[in-house]
Protein backbone atom coordinates (compact mmCIF):
# COMPACT_ATOMS: atom_id res chain seq x y z
CA UNK A 1 0.00 0.00 0.00
CA UNK A 2 1.52 3.37 -1.03
CA UNK A 3 2.24 5.88 1.71
CA UNK A 4 0.26 9.07 2.14
CA UNK A 5 2.20 12.32 1.94
CA UNK A 6 1.49 14.47 5.00
CA UNK A 7 1.93 18.12 5.88
CA UNK A 8 2.04 19.18 9.53
CA UNK A 9 1.27 22.86 10.10
CA UNK A 10 2.11 24.09 13.59
CA UNK A 11 4.80 21.48 13.90
CA UNK A 12 6.83 22.97 16.76
CA UNK A 13 4.24 23.18 19.54
CA UNK A 14 3.78 20.47 22.15
CA UNK A 15 0.94 18.87 20.17
CA UNK A 16 2.79 19.27 16.86
CA UNK A 17 5.97 17.57 18.04
CA UNK A 18 3.94 14.79 19.67
CA UNK A 19 2.12 14.27 16.37
CA UNK A 20 5.40 14.01 14.48
CA UNK A 21 6.69 11.46 17.00
CA UNK A 22 3.68 9.30 16.16
CA UNK A 23 3.77 9.86 12.39
CA UNK A 24 7.44 8.90 11.98
CA UNK A 25 6.44 5.42 13.21
CA UNK A 26 3.29 5.19 11.09
CA UNK A 27 3.93 2.78 8.23
CA UNK A 28 1.43 4.43 5.88
CA UNK A 29 2.63 8.03 6.31
CA UNK A 30 5.47 9.99 4.74
CA UNK A 31 6.04 13.41 6.26
CA UNK A 32 6.46 15.63 3.22
CA UNK A 33 6.36 19.08 4.81
CA UNK A 34 6.70 20.61 8.28
CA UNK A 35 5.39 24.15 8.51
CA UNK A 36 5.79 26.95 11.00
CA UNK A 37 6.22 30.71 11.21
CA UNK A 38 8.98 31.83 13.59
CA UNK A 39 10.71 28.46 13.15
CA UNK A 40 11.22 28.62 9.37
CA UNK A 41 14.53 27.07 8.29
CA UNK A 42 15.07 25.23 11.57
CA UNK A 43 15.16 21.51 12.21
CA UNK A 44 12.31 19.98 14.20
CA UNK A 45 14.94 18.37 16.43
CA UNK A 46 15.57 21.87 17.83
CA UNK A 47 12.19 21.50 19.53
CA UNK A 48 12.19 17.74 20.15
CA UNK A 49 15.58 16.08 20.48
CA UNK A 50 14.23 12.55 20.09
CA UNK A 51 13.38 13.35 16.45
CA UNK A 52 17.02 13.96 15.52
CA UNK A 53 17.44 10.32 14.47
CA UNK A 54 14.84 10.68 11.71
CA UNK A 55 15.36 12.25 8.30
CA UNK A 56 12.75 14.99 8.34
CA UNK A 57 12.29 18.11 6.19
CA UNK A 58 13.32 21.52 7.45
CA UNK A 59 10.51 23.72 8.67
CA UNK A 60 9.09 26.03 6.02
CA UNK A 61 6.34 28.63 5.84
CA UNK A 62 2.99 27.30 4.67
CA UNK A 63 1.72 28.28 1.25
CA UNK A 64 -1.23 26.87 -0.66
CA UNK A 65 0.97 25.43 -3.43
CA UNK A 66 2.22 22.77 -1.00
CA UNK A 67 -1.24 21.19 -0.91
CA UNK A 68 -0.90 19.73 -4.40
CA UNK A 69 1.92 17.49 -3.14
CA UNK A 70 0.15 16.07 -0.09
CA UNK A 71 -2.80 13.87 0.79
CA UNK A 72 -3.27 14.66 4.46
CA UNK A 73 -2.89 17.98 6.27
CA UNK A 74 -2.66 18.13 10.06
CA UNK A 75 -3.15 21.58 11.57
CA UNK A 76 -2.02 22.25 15.14
CA UNK A 77 -2.28 26.02 14.81
CA UNK A 78 -3.75 28.95 16.73
CA UNK A 79 -7.52 29.10 16.41
CA UNK A 80 -8.63 30.51 13.06
CA UNK A 81 -5.66 29.50 10.92
CA UNK A 82 -7.01 26.09 9.87
CA UNK A 83 -10.07 27.92 8.53
CA UNK A 84 -7.82 29.83 6.12
CA UNK A 85 -6.05 26.66 4.98
CA UNK A 86 -9.37 24.86 4.47
CA UNK A 87 -10.29 27.24 1.65
CA UNK A 88 -7.39 25.96 -0.47
CA UNK A 89 -8.04 22.22 -0.15
CA UNK A 90 -8.15 20.22 -3.36
CA UNK A 91 -10.25 17.10 -3.96
CA UNK A 92 -7.63 14.66 -2.69
CA UNK A 93 -6.79 16.59 0.49
CA UNK A 94 -7.98 15.48 3.92
CA UNK A 95 -7.65 18.09 6.67
CA UNK A 96 -7.44 17.00 10.32
CA UNK A 97 -7.52 19.99 12.65
CA UNK A 98 -6.28 19.64 16.22
CA UNK A 99 -7.46 23.13 17.21
CA UNK A 100 -11.05 24.35 17.60
CA UNK A 101 -11.78 25.69 14.11
CA UNK A 102 -14.42 23.12 13.20
CA UNK A 103 -15.54 21.80 16.59
CA UNK A 104 -18.59 24.01 16.93
CA UNK A 105 -21.51 23.55 14.55
CA UNK A 106 -22.66 27.18 14.58
CA UNK A 107 -20.52 30.13 13.50
CA UNK A 108 -22.32 32.27 16.06
CA UNK A 109 -21.19 29.94 18.86
CA UNK A 110 -17.63 30.05 17.56
CA UNK A 111 -17.67 33.85 17.66
CA UNK A 112 -19.21 33.85 21.14
CA UNK A 113 -16.56 31.58 22.65
CA UNK A 114 -13.47 32.33 20.54
CA UNK A 115 -14.05 36.08 20.05
CA UNK A 116 -13.48 36.04 16.30
CA UNK A 117 -15.58 35.56 13.19
CA UNK A 118 -15.43 32.14 11.56
CA UNK A 119 -13.67 32.56 8.23
CA UNK A 120 -14.91 29.37 6.53
CA UNK A 121 -18.58 29.26 7.52
CA UNK A 122 -19.67 27.27 4.44
CA UNK A 123 -17.25 24.47 5.33
CA UNK A 124 -18.59 23.90 8.85
CA UNK A 125 -21.32 21.59 7.54
CA UNK A 126 -18.72 19.73 5.49
CA UNK A 127 -16.69 18.89 8.58
CA UNK A 128 -17.14 16.30 11.31
CA UNK A 129 -16.33 16.29 15.02
CA UNK A 130 -14.46 13.03 15.34
CA UNK A 131 -14.69 11.03 18.54
CA UNK A 132 -13.81 7.65 16.93
CA UNK A 133 -15.28 5.38 19.59
CA UNK A 134 -18.61 7.16 19.21
CA UNK A 135 -18.94 8.11 15.54
CA UNK A 136 -16.18 6.41 13.53
CA UNK A 137 -18.64 5.07 10.94
CA UNK A 138 -19.38 8.59 9.72
CA UNK A 139 -15.74 9.62 9.17
CA UNK A 140 -15.41 8.35 5.59
CA UNK A 141 -17.98 10.89 4.40
CA UNK A 142 -15.87 13.91 5.36
CA UNK A 143 -12.65 15.54 4.18
CA UNK A 144 -12.46 17.99 7.09
CA UNK A 145 -12.07 16.26 10.44
CA UNK A 146 -12.09 18.11 13.74
CA UNK A 147 -10.35 16.51 16.70
CA UNK A 148 -12.04 17.07 20.08
CA UNK A 149 -10.47 19.14 22.80
CA UNK A 150 -8.50 17.34 25.49
CA UNK A 151 -10.90 18.04 28.35
CA UNK A 152 -14.01 17.09 26.34
CA UNK A 153 -12.41 13.79 25.30
CA UNK A 154 -11.96 12.78 28.93
CA UNK A 155 -15.53 13.83 29.70
CA UNK A 156 -17.54 12.68 26.68
CA UNK A 157 -16.19 9.13 26.56
CA UNK A 158 -17.60 8.10 29.96
CA UNK A 159 -20.77 10.18 29.75
CA UNK A 160 -22.26 9.56 26.30
CA UNK A 161 -23.00 5.82 26.77
CA UNK A 162 -24.60 6.47 30.17
CA UNK A 163 -26.84 9.25 28.91
CA UNK A 164 -27.87 7.26 25.85
CA UNK A 165 -29.20 4.52 28.14
CA UNK A 166 -30.80 7.03 30.51
CA UNK A 167 -28.86 5.88 33.58
CA UNK A 168 -27.88 9.35 34.72
CA UNK A 169 -29.87 12.40 35.71
CA UNK A 170 -29.29 15.14 33.13
CA UNK A 171 -29.09 17.91 35.72
CA UNK A 172 -26.57 18.90 38.38
CA UNK A 173 -23.55 17.37 36.62
CA UNK A 174 -20.31 18.67 38.14
CA UNK A 175 -16.96 18.16 36.43
CA UNK A 176 -13.61 19.02 37.98
CA UNK A 177 -10.69 18.53 35.58
CA UNK A 178 -6.97 18.89 36.16
CA UNK A 179 -4.46 19.12 33.32
CA UNK A 180 -0.73 19.23 32.90
CA UNK A 181 0.59 22.60 31.74
CA UNK A 182 1.46 21.31 28.24
CA UNK A 183 -2.24 21.74 27.45
CA UNK A 184 -1.71 25.50 27.46
CA UNK A 185 1.06 25.32 24.84
CA UNK A 186 4.65 26.54 24.91
CA UNK A 187 3.51 30.07 25.68
CA UNK A 188 2.59 29.03 29.20
CA UNK A 189 6.26 29.22 30.21
CA UNK A 190 6.35 32.94 29.37
CA UNK A 191 2.98 33.59 30.97
CA UNK A 192 4.11 32.00 34.23
CA UNK A 193 7.65 33.36 34.11
CA UNK A 194 7.25 35.18 37.41
CA UNK A 195 4.88 32.64 38.97
CA UNK A 196 5.47 29.28 40.54
CA UNK A 197 4.18 27.10 37.70
CA UNK A 198 5.85 23.93 38.95
CA UNK A 199 4.53 23.96 42.51
CA UNK A 200 1.08 25.50 42.28
CA UNK A 201 -2.41 24.34 41.33
CA UNK A 202 -4.70 26.97 39.80
CA UNK A 203 -8.27 27.10 38.53
CA UNK A 204 -8.89 29.05 35.34
CA UNK A 205 -11.73 29.78 32.93
CA UNK A 206 -14.15 29.27 35.83
CA UNK A 207 -17.64 29.12 34.35
CA UNK A 208 -16.39 30.42 31.02
CA UNK A 209 -13.81 27.99 29.62
CA UNK A 210 -14.18 27.52 25.87
CA UNK A 211 -14.58 23.78 26.20
CA UNK A 212 -17.93 24.37 27.92
CA UNK A 213 -19.45 25.02 24.51
CA UNK A 214 -17.99 21.88 23.04
CA UNK A 215 -19.08 19.68 25.94
CA UNK A 216 -22.63 21.05 25.91
CA UNK A 217 -22.94 20.77 22.13
CA UNK A 218 -21.69 17.20 21.88
CA UNK A 219 -23.61 15.82 24.84
CA UNK A 220 -26.77 17.27 23.32
CA UNK A 221 -25.88 16.03 19.83
CA UNK A 222 -25.05 12.47 20.80
CA UNK A 223 -27.78 12.05 23.42
CA UNK A 224 -30.59 14.29 22.07
CA UNK A 225 -31.11 15.62 25.61
CA UNK A 226 -30.72 19.01 27.26
CA UNK A 227 -28.01 18.49 29.84
CA UNK A 228 -26.84 20.83 32.61
CA UNK A 229 -23.09 20.69 33.20
CA UNK A 230 -20.82 22.72 35.47
CA UNK A 231 -17.20 22.38 34.30
CA UNK A 232 -14.10 23.84 35.95
CA UNK A 233 -10.56 23.17 34.65
CA UNK A 234 -7.37 23.42 36.69
CA UNK A 235 -3.73 23.75 35.70
CA UNK A 236 -1.57 21.29 37.60
CA UNK A 237 2.20 21.32 38.28
CA UNK A 238 2.88 18.44 35.88
CA UNK A 239 3.81 18.46 32.21
CA UNK A 240 1.15 16.20 30.72
CA UNK A 241 -2.01 14.26 31.57
CA UNK A 242 -5.63 15.00 32.47
CA UNK A 243 -7.73 13.62 35.30
CA UNK A 244 -11.43 14.51 35.19
CA UNK A 245 -13.59 13.88 38.26
CA UNK A 246 -17.28 13.76 37.34
CA UNK A 247 -20.06 13.87 39.95
CA UNK A 248 -23.36 12.38 38.79
CA UNK A 249 -26.84 11.69 40.14
CA UNK A 250 -28.22 8.25 39.30
CA UNK A 251 -31.72 7.70 37.98
CA UNK A 252 -34.11 5.43 39.86
CA UNK A 253 -33.23 1.72 40.01
CA UNK A 254 -29.68 2.43 38.83
CA UNK A 255 -26.61 1.59 40.89
CA UNK A 256 -22.84 1.60 40.52
CA UNK A 257 -22.71 -1.99 39.23
CA UNK A 258 -25.16 -1.22 36.46
CA UNK A 259 -23.08 1.77 35.36
CA UNK A 260 -19.87 -0.27 35.27
CA UNK A 261 -21.60 -3.08 33.41
CA UNK A 262 -22.91 -0.75 30.72
CA UNK A 263 -19.57 1.01 30.19
CA UNK A 264 -17.71 -2.31 30.08
CA UNK A 265 -20.12 -3.68 27.50
CA UNK A 266 -20.09 -0.51 25.39
CA UNK A 267 -16.29 -0.38 25.22
CA UNK A 268 -15.62 -4.13 25.24
CA UNK A 269 -14.15 -4.19 21.73
CA UNK A 270 -12.39 -0.84 21.91
CA UNK A 271 -8.59 -0.76 21.96
CA UNK A 272 -8.17 2.59 23.64
CA UNK A 273 -10.88 2.85 26.30
CA UNK A 274 -10.33 0.81 29.46
CA UNK A 275 -12.81 0.37 32.32
CA UNK A 276 -11.19 -0.21 35.71
CA UNK A 277 -12.52 -2.32 38.54
CA UNK A 278 -14.99 -0.49 40.78
CA UNK A 279 -13.63 2.16 43.13
CA UNK A 280 -10.13 2.14 41.61
CA UNK A 281 -8.30 5.42 42.39
CA UNK A 282 -6.69 5.87 38.96
CA UNK A 283 -4.07 8.50 38.10
CA UNK A 284 -2.56 10.16 35.06
CA UNK A 285 0.48 7.90 35.45
CA UNK A 286 -1.73 5.04 34.25
CA UNK A 287 -2.15 6.60 30.79
CA UNK A 288 0.90 8.79 30.13
CA UNK A 289 2.46 8.15 26.69
CA UNK A 290 -0.56 6.10 25.56
CA UNK A 291 -3.66 6.76 23.47
CA UNK A 292 -5.80 5.26 26.24
CA UNK A 293 -8.70 6.67 28.21
CA UNK A 294 -8.94 4.96 31.60
CA UNK A 295 -12.31 5.17 33.38
CA UNK A 296 -13.12 4.25 36.98
CA UNK A 297 -16.62 4.30 38.49
CA UNK A 298 -16.53 4.99 42.23
CA UNK A 299 -19.08 5.00 45.01
CA UNK A 300 -20.23 8.22 46.60
CA UNK A 301 -21.23 8.53 50.25
CA UNK A 302 -24.73 9.08 48.84
CA UNK A 303 -26.54 6.04 47.45
CA UNK A 304 -28.07 7.95 44.57
CA UNK A 305 -24.76 9.35 43.32
CA UNK A 306 -21.55 8.10 41.73
CA UNK A 307 -18.16 9.62 40.99
CA UNK A 308 -16.46 8.83 37.68
CA UNK A 309 -12.72 9.28 37.22
CA UNK A 310 -11.42 9.60 33.66
CA UNK A 311 -7.72 9.86 32.79
CA UNK A 312 -6.00 10.57 29.47
CA UNK A 313 -2.72 11.89 28.15
CA UNK A 314 -3.74 15.32 26.87
CA UNK A 315 -1.08 15.31 24.15
CA UNK A 316 -2.02 11.87 22.78
CA UNK A 317 -5.60 10.73 23.39
CA UNK A 318 -6.47 14.38 23.97
CA UNK A 319 -4.59 15.53 20.89
CA UNK A 320 -2.15 13.93 18.44
CA UNK A 321 -3.06 10.30 19.11
CA UNK A 322 -6.76 10.83 18.61
CA UNK A 323 -6.04 12.72 15.37
CA UNK A 324 -4.07 9.73 14.07
CA UNK A 325 -6.84 7.41 15.27
CA UNK A 326 -9.23 9.43 13.08
CA UNK A 327 -6.78 9.21 10.18
CA UNK A 328 -6.65 5.43 10.52
CA UNK A 329 -10.43 5.17 10.48
CA UNK A 330 -10.79 7.58 7.56
CA UNK A 331 -8.42 5.51 5.41
CA UNK A 332 -9.46 2.07 6.74
CA UNK A 333 -6.05 1.38 8.26
CA UNK A 334 -5.93 -0.79 11.39
CA UNK A 335 -7.00 1.63 14.10
CA UNK A 336 -3.94 1.02 16.25
CA UNK A 337 -1.43 1.82 13.45
CA UNK A 338 1.25 4.13 14.83
CA UNK A 339 -0.41 4.19 18.24
CA UNK A 340 0.74 0.93 19.88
Amino acid sequence: MPKLNALVAGSTGYIGTQLIKILVKHKYINIKYLCGNSSVGKSISSYEKSLSKYKLPKIKKFNKNLLKDVDIIFTALPNGEAQDISKYLNKKNILIDLAADFRLEKASEYKKWYKQNHRAVKLIKKSIYSLPEINRKELKKYNIISSPGCYPTSILLPLIPLFNKNLINFKNIIIDSKSGYSGAGRGILKKYKNKNLYESLSAYGVGSHRHNSEIDQMLKKFTKKKIEVSFTPHLSPMFRGILSTIYLDLNKNVNQSKVISLLSKFYKKEKFVKISKSNTPISTNDVINTNNCLISVCKSKFNNKIIILSAIDNLIKGGAGQAVQSLNNRYSYPETTGLI
